[in-house]
């Protein structure tokens, strides 16, 4: 069955396509939930029309997730945290706090799209990942410093 997704659909497609995807997927899931309609011989070339404007829109998203993704590239960021005598920090670093020194910088990133690979809980140089896209997933350096007391 082929079908129009009304909503990006993760895994799936993007909102604008037109995908041939399961018939049991298509009408339990996402016909349903209203992230997709079926396409039919009466409806395509509708459809077919928006089809180019989404291809569009997805080129300028994409340019900009880029730029996006070269700038996150080049930062450092310095997060300044109470710190035991070993070096052990007291509690691990949150993606939140990644998400508001991200912020501070003028990138706006919400805090599920931080992974961070190995919980960072001592001071030093780390690498945080930003997940931007499926594809597009910048590492930035994140040096976790002591609080001057």
């Amino acid at each position: 069955m082929k079908v129009y997704l009304l909503k990006d659909v993760e895994r799936v497609g993007l909102t604008g396509e037109i995908l041939p995807v399961g018939d049991g997927f298509a009408r339990n899931y996402l016909i349903p939930r209203k992230l997709a309609v079926e396409v039919t011989a009466q409806n395509s070339t509708f459809y077919e029309k928006s089809v180019s404007k989404a291809e569009h829109r997805k080129e300028v998203v994409a340019s900009k997730t880029s730029m996006l993704a070269e700038r996150i590239k080049t930062l450092q960021l310095v997060l300044k945290r109470k710190v035991h005598d070993g070096g052990k920090l007291y509690g691990a670093v949150s993606p939140g706090e990644i998400s508001d020194l991200l912020a501070q910088q003028g990138i706006s990133v919400a805090k599920n799209k931080i992974i961070i690979d190995k919980s960072i809980k001592a001071k030093g140089s780390h690498e945080v990942t930003v997940k931007l896209t499926s594809s597009l997933q910048p590492k930035v350096k994140l040096t976790v410093v002591p609080e001057a007391a």
